[in-house]
């Protein structure tokens, strides 16, 4: 059975970098570019009109930025995942992008391969973060002491160690998608990781989860 391709919509107010991305993404069957915007607000009335699975999201734009953008799309229920493509890793920029429902964070250098292998996770409702994202992001959670997991963290990522996607485990407790992307934020930024499965490893190793339970 074919797995359909994601189907994508650029958001970018530079017409180069544009042309750039549906290029790279074009030429790959397992991707469909359905769609481009220049600024915020085109891009919600595109992702209304064409649904598509995965919005490529600049920041800094003219009219809505990328932050307000981001915001209203998740509060419209739509289930497309966002993932940043931006120049900014400060965390005047970094912080609210996620904290409005971005699926992951990118930045404008990265690798053809890395960009590819992002958007296919955040397809999956996968969290992405490029490197200098995750330790800006670890260096303004994590305190000097080693802080303890929270009761609802351990909730989250027991769900994670059980194969619960975002999605799945925000159903499961109660919570939005972005709640369960933040508690996740927090236990990478406590146990010293980057990703999912290095934080359900860190847990065993700790003693925090155990096989057949928490």
């Amino acid at each position: 059975m074919t797995t359909p391709p994601v189907r994508l919509l650029i958001v970018d107010d530079h017409p180069v970098v544009r042309d750039g991305l549906r290029g790279m993404f074009t030429g790959d069957p397992g991707f469909e570019v359905v769609g481009e915007a220049g600024d915020g607000a085109e891009a919600l009335a595109l992702a209304a009109n064409l649904h598509p699975d995965v919005v490529l999201m600049d920041l800094r734009m003219p009219g809505m930025d990328g932050v307000t953008a981001i915001g209203r799309l998740a509060r419209s229920g739509s289930t497309a995942r966002v993932l940043v493509l931006t120049t900014y890793d400060t965390d005047g920029d970094v912080l609210p992008a996620i904290e409005a429902g971005a699926t992951g964070y990118l930045l404008k250098d990265a690798p053809r391969d890395e960009l590819v292998r992002a958007v296919r996770a955040a397809a999956r409702g996968e969290s992405v973060l490029s490197p200098s994202v995750a330790g800006r992001l670890m260096g303004r959670l994590r305190t000097p002491a080693e802080e303890p997991l929270s009761q609802r963290e351990l909730e989250v990522l027991t769900l994670v160690a059980r194969g619960f996607t975002n999605r799945e485990a925000a159903v499961r407790l109660f919570i939005s998608e972005a709640t369960v992307k933040t508690h996740l934020l927090h236990v990478y930024a406590k146990l010293g990781v980057n990703d999912r499965a290095a934080a359900v490893a860190a847990a065993y190793d700790r003693g925090l989860l155990t096989p057949g339970g928490r």
